[in-house]
């Protein structure tokens, strides 16, 4: 059986993120909110290399979300992204911003976690939701 070295392995939430941490799996960049299922739970105590803060309502991606993110992935060592608001939909930015052959673990409430393996497909896939998105000027 092959090895598969991902570039860069994301996690986006709290259950997920946690349930990496405690295994010592690998990872590279962790986003969460302290919430689970949009309730407050307790504060992940892991300790990141850096520490990165945005600002994501419910609903949507804001703007800074791009460069916060994409920030993060091209930093070195763990690096953790606190949303103040939601982080579920920045799983579509971290897909994006990502490269080829990394890989986005996200957890799917009563169901378990998903993994997308990045590829070019999937890129194009999640650009095409993101087109659908409605855009809302921020002022």
């Amino acid at each position: 059986m092959n090895s598969i070295k991902p570039k860069k392995i994301i996690s986006v939430g709290d259950v997920v993120s946690r349930s990496m941490l405690e295994r010592k799996l690998p990872l590279n960049v962790f986003i969460i909110d302290n919430k689970s299922m949009r309730k407050n739970i307790e504060p992940l105590p892991f300790k990141a290399d850096k520490t990165l803060k945005l600002v994501n309502p419910a609903g949507t991606i804001m703007k800074e979300a791009w460069q916060i993110i994409d920030e993060a992935i091209n930093s070195e060592g763990l690096v953790k992204v606190m949303v103040d608001g939601e982080e579920d939909l920045l799983t579509i930015v971290a897909v994006l911003l990502a490269p080829e052959n990394s890989i986005v673990v996200y957890g799917q409430p009563d169901k378990g976690v998903v993994v997308i393996n990045v590829t070019k497909e999937i890129k194009r896939k999640m650009y095409k939701i993101v087109s659908r998105m409605r855009y809302k000027s921020e002022d």
